[in-house]
């Protein structure tokens, strides 16, 4: 890898994880969460339009990747949405973050011939189970909250499921930013068109109020993504799905400052294991 891809590989996945912590609080504070992610799906939309007008078509290998990348994506917004609804941002992420480093560890080396070392392969554990207690720090797991916690583990297992699919499709794709629009111009319209079919007549109202935010948030959303899927085309599969659930952290202060939920020491303590796991898998 050339110095300049093993330094900008780290430096892209942070930054994406940045942008992901954010784009999720603000997705979390917009009250409804279907209008919340119908625009920011339209944002994803306009911006993936642009883009692939400026990029060259896929080629043929590359298309099966983008239709089951897409299909993902959509799906891991619904569970994302259902979680959102039921349960604290302080919980639900950490939870659909945390359990996909893990399992795109373990499928790219035993399904993708990846390579982790052995103190890489630490590092992902110790990402993984730092991420876990930062989830179970966020309250208890009664039967109350297991709609929620499913919820968030399901997209937490989708999430890993289209890692894997654009890891190999974005190599399949040859141009990056010709894959990143046009993954994002096939899932963008389909959650406006749900939104759009179950609140007839209401949905532009309902839009006005939360406009720039909902919008911010999928140019955001975006821009993380396409960080990452440049990052996978760079580096390593399970180091690239490990850093980049380091956003963890920066929604442990956004769950803080602006949504009251309490920090605590047993968060204090997963952050520190998962900030060892990141020196460790660099």
């Amino acid at each position: 890898m050339p110095a300049s891809a093993s330094i900008g590989v780290p430096a892209a996945v942070l930054t994406a994880a940045v942008l992901h912590a954010v784009w999720n609080a603000m997705a979390h504070r917009i009250p409804d969460k279907l209008v919340g992610f119908a625009l920011i799906n339209c944002a994803y939309t306009v911006c993936a339009a642009l883009l692939v007008c400026l990029t060259p078509l896929p080629p043929a290998g590359a298309w099966p990747f983008l239709a089951a990348s897409a299909a993902l994506e959509v799906t891991s917004h619904l569970f994302l949405l259902r979680a959102y609804q039921l349960g604290d941002f302080g919980q639900m992420y950490p939870l659909a973050r945390g359990v996909a480093p893990l399992l795109v560890a373990v499928v790219s080396v035993t399904l993708l011939d990846g390579a982790l070392t052995p103190v890489q392969g630490v590092g992902v554990l110790l990402v993984s189970g730092g991420l876990a207690a930062l989830a179970l720090a966020s309250g208890g797991l009664g039967r109350a909250r297991l709609p929620a916690l499913g919820a968030a583990l399901g997209t937490g297992l989708i999430i890993a499921a289209y890692t894997l699919v654009d890891s190999v499709g974005v190599r399949q794709g040859g141009d990056v930013l010709s894959y990143i629009g046009w993954l994002f111009l096939c899932q963008g319209p389909v959650l406006p068109l749900i939104a759009l079919a179950r609140r007839r007549g209401t949905l532009l109202t309902q839009m006005r109020p939360v406009l720039g935010t909902g919008l911010a948030g999928g140019v955001l959303s975006m821009a993380a993504y396409g960080l990452v899927i440049w990052a996978q085309a760079h580096g390593n599969v399970a180091t690239v799905a490990a850093l980049r659930e380091t956003g963890i952290l920066v929604a442990a202060v956004i769950a803080t400052v602006f949504f009251r939920e309490p920090f605590g020491r047993l968060r204090l303590v997963a952050g520190a294991v998962t900030l060892a796991g990141i020196v460790l898998m660099r």
